[in-house]
């Protein structure tokens, strides 16, 4: 199958795949003119890396998961411990951004949003942190 078909399959763009490919996550197969030729296991990764980017998982924790998944004697647990430590980064991301939404609201609300020219929200954003 070639990056347009395959490409299809995962619902990756060509560019996705590529780079996937220029990191050694996935290695197709080469005809002599050139082409890549993907075999349903490349496909298989594709996908498997769609999905697990589709969850937030930075590159090297899908290499890692991608390894582990390869390694039938893998222990659950160290799968387990890739999923906990992301799902430990979102948790703080989302009270990052909760906390942005918070000052967000209250400069909004405190703009009267008319004529003048007086803005809270500029003043703020003129503050350094």
């Amino acid at each position: 199958m070639n990056i347009k078909e395959v490409g299809a399959a995962t619902g990756l763009p060509a560019k996705t795949i590529r780079y996937y490919e220029d990191i050694g996550l996935v290695s197709p197969n080469r005809q002599s003119n050139g082409y890549r030729v993907f075999s349903e296991n490349d496909q298989h990764k594709l996908a498997f890396l769609a999905r697990a980017r589709s969850l937030g998982f930075p590159v090297e924790s899908c290499r890692s998961l991608l390894a582990l998944y390869d390694d039938k004697g893998r222990a659950s647990a160290d799968v387990k411990q890739i999923a906990k430590e992301h799902l430990t980064e979102i948790d703080r991301k989302l009270t990052e951004l909760s906390a942005m939404r918070d000052t967000l609201g209250h400069l909004v609300e405190a703009c009267a949003g008319d004529d003048r020219p007086d803005c809270p929200i500029l003043k703020d954003l003129a503050t350094p942190s």
